[in-house]
C-alpha cells in the first residue's frame, strides 16, 4: 500500500526569500505584544489575583449588570464579573474577606443565598480562595519557571550544537511566549496556572521543532560544503517540513476538539496550546533558522578547529593525491 504524503519528497519552497519581511513581522508582533501586556496588563485568575472566586451557571444568558448588583448588595465588597466559557456562565471575583476560613464560608454563603434568591436556576459549580501572599508567591514562581526554562534550553543547545544556535533557539522561544502572553492580554482571557502550564508546553514544543531544524542543517553543512548557506537552510526546512506538518496536524486535531468539548475549565489552555502550535512552526522556519545565516553560521562551523588552519589547503592536496 503506497503511504500517504502530505509533502512531495522534492518540495523546494524558498523560505528564506521571505527572512527580512518575517523577522519585521515578528519584532512588530514582539513590541505590540509587550505593549499589550503593560497597557492592557493580564487578566489574572484567582491563582495570582488573590481573593474568592465563583463559577455560577444559568439556564438563559446572565444579565451581568443585574448580576453585580445582586452581587453588591450582598455586601462581600466590590465585585468583577464576566462571562466564562459561554454567555450562560459567569465567573464572580471578589476581594478576600478579613478572618479565618469559618468567615470565608459565612461570605460564601451569603453571596450564593443572595443570588439564588434573585435566581432560581444559578448553579454553583465551583468556588475557590488564595490569599494574596500565596499569589503573589505563585506569579513570582511561574516568571521564574518560565524564564529558567528558556535559559536551560538555549543552553542546551548552545553545547549541543554552536552558540549562534543557542541564540537562535532564545530568540525563537521569547517570540513565542511574546506572542501568547499578548494574545492573553488583547482577549482578557483568564490568565492562571493552567495558563503558565500552556506556556512551558509551548517552549518545549516550539523547541523540539526548532532541534529538529538544527539537526538537519548541521547534518546538510557538513555535507554540502561548497553549497551557500541560504539553500542549505532552504534545504534543511524543506527536509523536515512533512514531519512538521504532520506533527502540527495531529496536534491541532487534538487540540481543536478539546476547545470545543473541553468545557470552560480547559478552554484557557486549549487555546494556548492551539495558539502555540502555529506559533512554533513558524519561528522555527522564519526566525530560528535565518538568524543562523545573519549569524554568520557556514559549513566551517562544524570543521574541527585545525581543519581551518593555514595548513588545511596542503592536507586537502595531500589527501586529494592519496599521501598520507
Amino acid at each position: 500500500m503506497k503511504l500517504l504524503k502530505l509533502v512531495p519528497d522534492n518540495t523546494n519552497f524558498k523560505f528564506l526569500k521571505w527572512r527580512n519581511v518575517a523577522i519585521w513581522i515578528s519584532i512588530v508582533m514582539i513590541l505590540a505584544s509587550i505593549a499589550l501586556v503593560a497597557i492592557r496588563g493580564l487578566n489574572f485568575g484567582v491563582d495570582f489575583a488573590g481573593g474568592l472566586m465563583m463559577e455560577v451557571r444559568f439556564e438563559q444568558p446572565a444579565r451581568l449588570d443585574d448580576l453585580r448588583r445582586t452581587v453588591s448588595s450582598a455586601g462581600a465588597g466590590e465585585g468583577s464579573l464576566q462571562t466564562f466559557g459561554d454567555p450562560n456562565t459567569v465567573s464572580i471575583r471578589l476581594p478576600l474577606p478579613e478572618g479565618d476560613d469559618a468567615a470565608v464560608q459565612k461570605v460564601v454563603q451569603q453571596v450564593q443565598a443572595t443570588i439564588k434568591a434573585e435566581n432560581a436556576d444559578a448553579q454553583f459549580r465551583r468556588v475557590e480562595t488564595v490569599s494574596g501572599k500565596v499569589s503573589a508567591e505563585l506569579i513570582r514562581d511561574g516568571a521564574f519557571a518560565i524564564f529558567f526554562a528558556m535559559i536551560g534550553i538555549s543552553i542546551y543547545i548552545w553545547f549541543r550544537f554552536e552558540w549562534q544556535f543557542g541564540v537562535g533557539a532564545l530568540f525563537a522561544l521569547v517570540h513565542d511566549v511574546a506572542l501568547t502572553l499578548g494574545f492573553f492580554a488583547l482577549t482578557q482571557l483568564e490568565f492562571d496556572l493552567n495558563i503558565v502550564a500552556a506556556v512551558l508546553t509551548i517552549v518545549g514544543y516550539s523547541l523540539n521543532d526548532t532541534v529538529v531544524v538544527y539537526d538537519r542543517i548541521r547534518e546538510n553543512l557538513r555535507k554540502y560544503r561548497k553549497m551557500e548557506i541560504e539553500e542549505v537552510l532552504d534545504l534543511s526546512i524543506n527536509e523536515t517540513l512533512s514531519r512538521t506538518i504532520v506533527t502540527s496536524i495531529s496536534m491541532v486535531l487534538a487540540l481543536g476538539t478539546l476547545v470545543l468539548l473541553g468545557g470552560s475549565v480547559l478552554f484557557g489552555f486549549s487555546v494556548a496550546m492551539l495558539l502555540g502550535i502555529f506559533i512554533g512552526t513558524y519561528s522555527s522556519i522564519f526566525i530560528g533558522a535565518p538568524i543562523l545565516m545573519w549569524m554568520g553560521v557556514g559549513p566551517h562551523s562544524f570543521l574541527p578547529a585545525d581543519a581551518t588552519g593555514p595548513d588545511a589547503k596542503v592536507r586537502t592536496k595531500n589527501e586529494a593525491q592519496g599521501q598520507v
